[in-house]
């Protein structure tokens, strides 16, 4: 009765497609469950089409790409201290560092590594104050790659990053330091600034049809994830009658009303106010407080039959319309959808 489709097909045209529109390599990124996609299915999908690159958040998730036959090039960037090197070494794993700690563990295993530069976002990466000490320490060493990640604040300071990075990069060279591939520009950058593309781009958002910018649409691209339930219970209620938890909804007349079994435990927010879901060929607004297991849409003077299907989001309803409502990105929506929902794979 509750259902997540994802188009594996989807996934590989919109790989195909990013890879159309660059001569760089497309590095595909699978992480957090292949943002609620599926990791593995998403993986595998990709390496029999080919792809270039795949990269996930940590090394474990790498660990279990490759235990689960995963042939292509698999990098992690978020490490610990307690992660195994020399079995990411072993593994054929390249790892993304970003402190001496890590540089020091990976050098001493032969592992091969990016090393990521901070170029203004304050998160991972080495700080412009360690590059001279950073690059002394690889000088005249073969990596594999130099990275970064922009803000995508604004043009001005995406392109002030892009300027640091060159930087680095000059510096890199000025020790010794062999560069084979150089990355900077994920799915928002790959867009809108070709000049970044350098040797590989880091496609996450995109790789799953749907647009990096909450201002606009990305029309060569296919949604890969919709989401479906059943309507289970069904019920004429009076006008100003409370509806859900709060009674933050008393409608203004007489009107039937449909329950749904998708919760926010199935990551249906909690907070979301004014979506609307489809059913047939009309939307419905979704009514009252979304509870852990189930939602109420009100469906004026219409009726339907139980076990009728309900669009939550997908080709009808964008999932970014789910976004909004909760105050929140399409990247959080897809990737924390599931719960007790079962999951079908489309692959022809």
């Amino acid at each position: 009765m509750r259902e997540i489709r994802v188009d594996l097909d989807a996934v590989v045209r919109n790989y195909r497609a990013f890879k159309a529109r660059t001569s760089a390599e497309v590095c595909a990124v699978v992480k957090a469950n292949g943002y609620g996609h599926g990791m593995h299915e998403v993986a595998t999908a990709l390496d029999h089409a080919g792809v270039d690159v795949l990269a996930v958040a940590d090394l474990d998730e790498a660990l279990a790409l490759r235990a689960s036959g995963i042939q292509a090039r698999i990098i992690c960037w978020l490490l610990g201290k307690d992660d195994d090197f020399e079995l990411a070494a072993q593994s054929d794993i390249e790892l993304g560092i970003s402190t001496f700690d890590a540089l020091e563990g990976a050098l001493a295993v032969g592992a091969k590594i990016h090393i990521k530069v901070d170029t203004g976002l304050s998160r991972n990466g080495f700080a412009r104050d360690d590059w001279h000490k950073l690059f002394e320490r690889i000088a005249g060493m073969e990596i594999f790659g130099l990275f970064s990640h922009l803000s995508n604040t604004s043009a001005a300071d995406d392109l002030n990053q892009f300027a640091l990075f060159e930087e680095a990069t000059e510096l890199a060279s000025g020790h010794g330091v062999t560069i084979l591939q150089r990355h900077l520009a994920a799915t928002a950058g790959f867009i809108d600034y070709p000049q970044m593309h350098l040797d590989m781009v880091r496609i996450g958002i995109g790789l799953y049809g749907l647009s990096p910018f909450e201002d606009r649409a990305v029309d060569w691209l296919s949604p890969a994830m919709s989401a479906h339930a059943e309507i289970i219970n069904l019920k004429r209620i009076s006008k100003g009658q409370g509806v859900s938890y709060g009674y933050r909804f008393r409608p203004a007349q007489d009107t039937n009303i449909a329950l749904v079994p998708f919760g926010y435990s199935e990551g249906m927010p909690r907070v979301s106010v004014g979506h609307f879901v489809a059913l047939a060929d009309k939307r419905y607004p979704v009514v009252g407080r979304v509870a852990m297991d189930q939602f109420l849409i009100d469906l004026g003077d219409d009726e339907y039959p139980l076990g009728t299907k309900v669009e939550i989001f997908g080709e009808r309803v964008p999932v970014e319309l789910l976004a909004q409502s909760a105050g929140t990105i399409n990247y959080e929506i897809v990737t924390r959808i599931g719960g007790r929902a079962d999951r079908v794979y489309i692959q022809r």
